[in-house]
């Protein structure tokens, strides 16, 4: 068996574990106040090109995406999101858990348009009944979207700008932020992504990492006591060092852009393999997360040698399913896959 069922399938990234290894019986302090978490901010600021950038690790990408929303969010706001948003189609409800409401708006391919934002906000403010709504308090994005797909730069400056217009912060969830960043079609560095919202964060847990997110703020935009509503909210690690290390490593010698690069690679070479094989595209993303149709039957037979994700239903006899690259994935496992679908024809 084969996996290209999501990019965080296996563990960590050898040098990860080898640094964890290394420095095991080092006695430090926890909370992330050790020298390797103070090292791997340093290290993120230098790569962000923002030194006064504050810098905060959490465990994983639901807890970090509910912790930053509800922390910033004052208790009569919402969250505007696509509909096909990760906070509002895969993360059980986290977002309302904190009695916030994720107010969705219209997307395309995965991707909030500027101009539906404007609309959107200018609709509220003209509804003479707004004071009785939720107010949208916070822009929310994902880059890569949940389909694989890019905000190109203008069209990030454009979302940044309309939420600067009416006050509200930018939140860009990053959780593959590595994938987007090198993909072939990115016009955007990491410095590009960090002076163009108010927080985002660097995903390690699919990006090499066992897991753990790199919040950054821009300056002054960390709430109050950030620390204590991590805590309260279950996501605040007794041994930070666990998140320092991992992502000291992940920034030392450009490592997180390498394996990045690596992924997508290989999505490239998977694209391929599918056009080979005659496999219809849903949506050829320009990172990697590949979405195809597959005949039910069919995909019933590939389920025995390659594991990949269900997606959603295209019509009765079809349907649609996520293939994803990682840092960890290998020619050889390119290769089997080749030859297993190289008897394919829809």
């Amino acid at each position: 068996m084969i996996s290209f069922e999501n990019d965080y399938n296996t563990g960590a990234h050898p040098l990860i574990l080898k640094r964890l290894a290394e420095t095991n019986f080092e006695p430090l302090p926890g909370y992330g106040a050790d020298p390797y978490c103070e090292s791997a901010r340093s290290k993120i600021r230098k790569a962000c090109g923002r030194e006064n950038a504050e810098i905060e690790f959490l465990t994983g990408g639901t807890q970090t995406n509910s912790i930053v929303i509800s922390a910033m969010l004052k208790d009569y706001e919402g969250v505007i999101a696509a509909k096909t948003g990760h906070i509002s189609t895969h993360e059980a409800g986290a977002i309302e858990y904190t009695g916030h409401k994720i107010l969705e708006i219209e997307q395309k391919n995965g991707k909030i348009l500027p101009s539906v934002l404007k609309q959107y906000l200018e609709d509220f403010y003209s509804d003479g009944n707004h004071s009785h709504m939720v107010y949208p308090g916070m822009v929310y994005i994902s880059h890569p979207t949940e389909y694989g797909t890019l905000y190109t730069k203008q069209e990030l400056t454009e979302i940044h700008e309309i939420a600067q217009r009416y006050g509200i912060p930018l939140f860009i969830d990053g959780a593959r932020l590595g994938y987007g960043l090198m993909s072939l079609r990115s016009d955007m560095t990491l410095s590009d992504i960090a002076g163009l919202c108010d927080v985002f964060y660097i995903g390690g847990t699919k990006v090499g990492a066992l897991c753990g997110e790199a919040v950054v703020f821009s300056p002054e935009m960390k709430p109050a006591h950030f620390m204590t509503s991590v805590k309260k909210r279950g996501a605040l690690l007794a041994k930070g060092r666990l998140l320092g290390i991992q992502f000291d490593t992940l920034f030392t010698d450009g490592l997180y852009f390498n394996i990045s690069r690596h992924a997508i690679n290989m999505a490239e070479q998977l694209k391929e393999i599918f056009h080979e094989a005659g496999i219809r595209f849903y949506l050829e993303s320009p990172t990697n997360q590949q979405f195809i149709i597959l005949e039910n039957q069919r995909m019933e037979t590939l389920k025995k040698s390659v594991a990949f994700s269900f997606w959603e239903k295209y019509d009765e006899h079809h349907t649609v399913v996520r293939f994803a690259t990682s840092w960890s994935t290998t020619e050889e496992d390119l290769q089997r896959l080749k030859e297993i679908v190289s008897v394919y024809k829809q």
